[in-house]
């Protein structure tokens, strides 16, 4: 009978163990991000994700964006979705390619971004020429770095 508290203790501690990691992330320095991208760019960005997931990197945050999409083609529900999730975030991180442009989703993240007083940095693979980045995008406030300066920028 008196085997199954046990078990509570170890869920109770592997609790305060995560609860623990996570303080030190954020003491740590970790930013909290949002990335913006064009739904072609998904294998890019989620080589960012890993890279930033490296020990060895010198990329840190903490990746509050939406991995997959909705399942919704209600766009006022996507939006709030979106909307809770920028708001967990110091830092929207956009990711520039020929695709970003066209995207109408990446423009209205980026402009309820700046619309919350969130910082907002553009960031490339270094191959982005600069008629790659949209006019939106190239405005007072809004960092455009190559993927090698963003560590710089999420510090």
């Amino acid at each position: 009978m008196g085997g199954g508290g046990g078990g509570n203790w170890n869920r109770l501690g592997d609790v305060r163990s995560l609860e623990e990691k996570a303080k030190a992330a954020l003491a740590g320095g970790k930013r909290n991000v949002f990335i913006s991208f064009a739904a072609e760019d998904m294998n890019e960005v989620n080589l960012l994700r890993s890279h930033a997931k490296n020990e060895n990197s010198d990329i840190e945050f903490n990746d509050h964006s939406v991995r997959e999409p909705y399942d919704s083609e209600r766009a006022d529900y996507i939006k709030r979705k979106i909307i809770e999730r920028i708001k967990r975030c110091s830092t929207t991180v956009v990711y520039v390619s020929e695709s970003t442009a066209q995207s109408r989703w990446v423009r209205w993240e980026v402009e309820q971004s700046l619309d919350l007083g969130k910082t907002v940095i553009a960031t490339h693979a270094g191959s982005a020429s600069p008629a790659a980045v949209p006019s939106w995008l190239a405005q007072p406030g809004i960092k455009v770095v190559p993927w090698s300066k963003l560590a710089n920028e999420l510090k």
